[in-house]
């Protein structure tokens, strides 16, 4: 369930009442006259099933509720009544299957931001994606794939062209260009500093290092995981069940590609920089493929299961 807490003018409450009593799987409704001070109004609060949630926030927008006051949604963790029971009943399809479409924006603007934090996250993953690559240990690329926060730009980039937001497809690209760009830099003068203390050598970059060969050896099975990978993370950001984004620990090797093309160009090695470069290129396109695609077939699924809803009212 979710829970409501709308501002709205005196005027236009009973509208907004009527909009959520026709809503189907809504319940306790409360309206305080005159409650809210800034800005000015009543306040009407509701819960709505998740699956309900989408249709009831667009509606709500369409009135101009967050033009004119305010729109609050939050999660609610328990509800214990009978009334809400049975509103998640009347509405169609689950709750865990549902898009709230509005807070999937939301969320990924904000993990699409070019930011310092972002940034130092991604080159502090991208250095230790690094160090593993030139140790060839698969603890250390599967730790760097943990740290690295490069799936928010990425499903941006998937939320931005199923939803047509083209500001949101410009500020993705340039968090996930420009902080790669900006990641590799740094890792590239981290390895020079490591060779210099006599910790990285032009040998490791040589050597067969048979359990990360593959991070500069792309084929198929490189872009077939990232399609995985991307419908994987995509689903945990729209699901009800998965408060985390699983894109972030599955970053197959976006951040160990990366990684390996800096470590490679500081030693020269262009053969393993261009390798390491159309691995990360396979990854990051698999992964916004594999989202948009999810993303528009959750759209489509939750088109026919509201006319299914619309056609047993009638």
């Amino acid at each position: 369930m979710l829970h409501l807490r709308l501002i709205t003018p005196a005027d236009r409450t009973d509208e907004v009442v009527r909009l959520i009593e026709d809503t189907v799987g809504t319940t306790h409704l409360a309206v305080l006259p005159g409650a809210a001070r800034n800005p000015s109004g009543d306040v009407v609060m509701c819960d709505v099933a998740r699956e309900a949630g989408d249709e009831l926030i667009g509606g709500l927008r369409a009135l101009g509720v967050d033009d004119t006051g305010s729109i609050a949604v939050e999660s609610i963790d328990l509800s214990l009544s009978k009334a809400a029971d049975e509103a998640e009943e009347e509405a169609p399809g689950e709750g865990a299957d549902a898009v709230l479409w509005e807070q999937l924006r939301e969320v990924t603007h904000e993990e699409s931001t070019l930011t310092v934090t972002y940034v130092a996250f991604l080159a502090v993953a991208t250095m230790i994606a690094a160090c593993g690559v030139m140790l060839d240990n698969a603890i250390l690329i599967v730790g760097a794939m943990a740290v690295g926060p490069e799936f928010g730009p990425l499903a941006g980039i998937s939320t931005a062209l199923v939803q047509r937001a083209p500001q949101l497809v410009a500020r993705s690209m340039w968090a996930l260009l420009a902080g790669f760009a900006a990641a590799m830099a740094l890792t590239a003068g981290f390895s020079w500093l490591l060779d210099t203390l006599g910790l990285f050598t032009r040998d490791m970059v040589e050597a067969a290092r048979p359990n990360t060969s593959f991070i500069w050896k792309p084929d198929w099975m490189s872009f077939v995981v990232a399609l995985l990978a991307g419908v994987a993370g995509t689903l945990s950001l729209t699901s009800a069940k998965s408060g985390a984004l699983i894109g972030v620990a599955i970053s197959v090797t976006t951040v160990p590609a990366a990684a390996n093309a800096a470590v490679a160009f500081s030693y020269r090695d262009y053969e393993q920089t261009w390798g390491s470069t159309l691995q990360l290129l396979a990854n990051l396109g698999g992964i916004v493929l594999a989202g948009t695609l999810t993303l528009l077939a959750q759209k489509a699924f939750w088109a026919v299961q509201r006319s299914r809803a619309a056609e047993r009212e009638a």
